[in-house]
């Protein structure tokens, strides 16, 4: 299975499956487990779940580091692809690891729908 590149792609194709509500309970069951006080909405848009996901990113690499860890660990992002980013600028890296976090949780909802 190919998983989408790029955001949009990935959010068309929650749509279009009709698993975008499990993606974002996903997302919250993960962030509840890292004791992240963040709760998107089940009827969320999807531009203000990538602004949302990546302020809160960019705020967890600034100020909560341990935080940010751990959720990258219970939300099970390969540590590879985190450490091909570039860490020089924290805006962009923030939102690259808002998108690796998207496309990890939706493998999940993905694999838990076909199998």
């Amino acid at each position: 299975m190919q998983f989408p590149a790029t955001f949009e792609a990935l959010i068309t194709e929650a749509n279009q499956l009709k698993l975008y509500k499990k993606l974002i309970e996903q997302l919250n069951k993960d962030f509840l487990l890292a004791n992240i006080n963040v709760d998107f909405h089940e009827d969320i848009l999807p531009t203000s779940l990538k602004l949302i996901l990546h302020e809160t990113i960019f705020d967890l690499i600034q100020n909560k580091f341990n935080d940010y860890l751990n959720l990258l660990y219970i939300i099970d992002v390969p540590e590879k692809q985190i450490k091909s980013l570039d860490g020089e600028d924290t805006l962009l890296l923030s939102e690259q690891v808002s998108f690796l976090i998207l496309k990890r949780e939706w493998q999940k909802v993905w694999y838990r729908n076909n199998y």
